[in-house]
This record gives structure tokens, C-alpha cells and sequence, in this order.
């Protein structure tokens, strides 16, 4: 039986990632939050998926999953790693504090190479695949954003070394970037967002307050135009299952059209239509 190890696993694409291959027969030791998710996630599930309590901010919770997933798979090794737990807190730069800026490093970044360097021992034994979910937002930054923009495009870069430097144990990497999918994520950033302001010693509101609030109706509007997790889930599962996998899986016609932008659009050009959309 082949096993994959799914970190935020609790709602959004990692659940759905975690139901996806627990049906299609594979062992699945989901990361969640709290025992509600593990029990949720049992609910929906057949008894190969296995709940594990995973805080990939949390060295001990780390070293118990590992030696959980060591103890199930055996000789076997680990077939598969979905590195798909984060983070938002939107924010302008100038006023985001800096302890919230190093936690979201520390959950979207920092935490995804510890639970990788942890796992990568039963990775080696299967040869198996590591798959990364980022974000289309990791190649341009964006206003409210950046400091999210910037994890994600750190995340690419451990990546990008990974996949070279684990080429001669036949491990393969995949880096998976969606654009808007209904996921709790932006509910759950919206809260940071209240949280980060309140935090800041600045006067955020004469200084960023239309920037704030142009932000949110964007959002609002965005809404009604993203795609469901499972579109993510599809791309995740072929990195996993498929003969050669891609390095990269852009998801969502919106995600294309900013990869596409971040290639062809001047910077200069980029920053003009921003503004614009925002009307700032």
C-alpha cells in the first residue's frame, strides 16, 4: 500500500488532498490542527487515513508524526509528501508586526523544510515524490500581500534546490501553484488582518485606509470567482501518482493569466495596472 504524509490537512486543499488519495486506496497520516479535525477527517475517511495532531511550527509534534509514520510504513518508506500547510496575513509592509511577519515565515516556510528534512529518511527508502503548494502570488508581488508573496516565493526556491539536490535519490519535487480556490485561508486572513492592525503602533488608517479598503472589495469580488480545492487536489494527485511528473503545476485560468503576466508585463506596466485596479 503506498503512503503520503499531507500537512494542513484540517480544511481546504489539504482535506480534500487527504480524502482524494484515502479513496483512491493509498495510507494517508494527515496533519491537523485539533482532535474536532482529526475526528472530522475519520468521518469521511476509511480506517487507512490516520489523523496525526501536526504543528509544523512545533519540533515535538514534528519528531511524534515521524515516528508515527516510520512505525505504519516499515521497510516500505514514504511514497509521497504534500507540503501544503500555511498561512495569510494580509497586511501593508510598512505597518505589519514584525512577530506576525516572522510567524507566517515561520508556518509557510521555515515549517516546510523542517517537517521535510524530518520525512525525507522514509522519502528515500520509496523514492518517493515531495510535493510543494504554493501560490501564482509567489511570482509577483502584490499590495496587502507581499509579505505572503514573499514566503511563497521562498517556498519556490527551497523547492527549486530540493529537486536538484535530490535528484540522485530519485525523489521527485513539484511545485504546485493555484490562484483564487475556495479555501478557509482568506476567511481565516481576514481575521489576521483585524488582529495585525490592531497590533501596529502606526496610524494605519490615515495611512493605508483606502489601500485597506480597496483590498477588501477586491476580495469580496474574487469570491465568486474561485475555483473549488479539488481543482488543486487533481494536480496535486498526478505529482504524486503520475510516470514523470511535472516541476511545475499552475491551477486556475486567473493563476495562468498572472504567470503569464509576470513573463510578458513590465514592471513599470505591472505596478500602473495595479493601481489602477485598485484605484489608488
Amino acid at each position: 500500500m503506498r503512503s503520503v504524509a499531507i500537512t494542513g490537512a484540517s480544511t481546504g486543499i489539504g482535506k480534500a488532498t487527504a480524502l482524494r488519495m484515502d479513496a483512491a486506496g493509498w495510507r494517508v497520516f494527515a496533519g491537523v490542527r485539533s482532535e474536532q479535525d482529526a475526528d472530522a477527517l475519520r468521518a469521511s475517511s476509511s480506517s487507512r487515513l490516520i489523523p496525526l495532531r501536526l504543528d509544523i511550527t512545533s519540533s515535538e509534534q514534528i519528531a511524534r508524526a515521524v515516528d508515527r509514520v516510520a512505525a505504519e510504513v516499515g521497510a516500505g518508506g514514504l511514497d509521497g509528501l504534500v507540503n501544503n500547510a500555511g498561512i495569510t496575513i494580509p497586511c501593508p509592509l510598512e505597518v505589519i508586526p514584525l512577530d506576525d511577519f516572522r510567524r507566517l515565515i515561520t508556518v509557510n516556510l521555515t515549517g516546510q523544510l523542517a517537517i521535510t528534512q524530518a520525512l525525507l529518511p522514509q522519502s528515500r527508502i520509496a523514492k518517493g515524490r515531495i510535493v510543494f503548494v504554493s501560490s501564482v502570488s509567489s511570482r509577483r508581488a502584490m499590495p496587502m500581500l507581499a509579505a505572503y508573496c514573499a514566503s511563497k516565493a521562498g517556498l519556490n526556491a527551497l523547492a527549486e534546490g530540493l529537486r536538484q539536490e535530490l535528484r540522485r535519490s530519485q525523489i521527485g519535487v513539484s511545485i504546485v501553484e493555484p490562484g483564487a480556490i475556495e479555501t478557509p485561508i482568506w476567511e481565516r486572513g481576514e481575521r489576521e488582518l483585524e488582529g495585525a492592525l490592531a497590533r501596529s503602533s502606526v496610524d494605519v488608517e490615515h495611512l493605508y485606509g483606502q489601500l485597506i479598503a480597496a483590498f477588501r472589495d477586491v476580495a469580496d469580488r474574487a469570491l465568486k470567482r474561485r475555483l473549488p480545492p479539488e481543482k488543486v487536489v487533481t494536480a496535486i494527485e498526478h505529482a504524486l501518482v503520475a510516470g514523470k511528473p511535472r516541476v511545475r503545476y499552475v491551477v486556475g485560468l486567473d493563476a495562468k493569466a498572472q504567470a503569464l503576466s509576470a513573463r510578458l508585463v513590465p514592471d513599470r506596466m505591472f505596478d500602473f495596472g495595479v493601481a489602477r485596479y485598485l484605484k489608488l
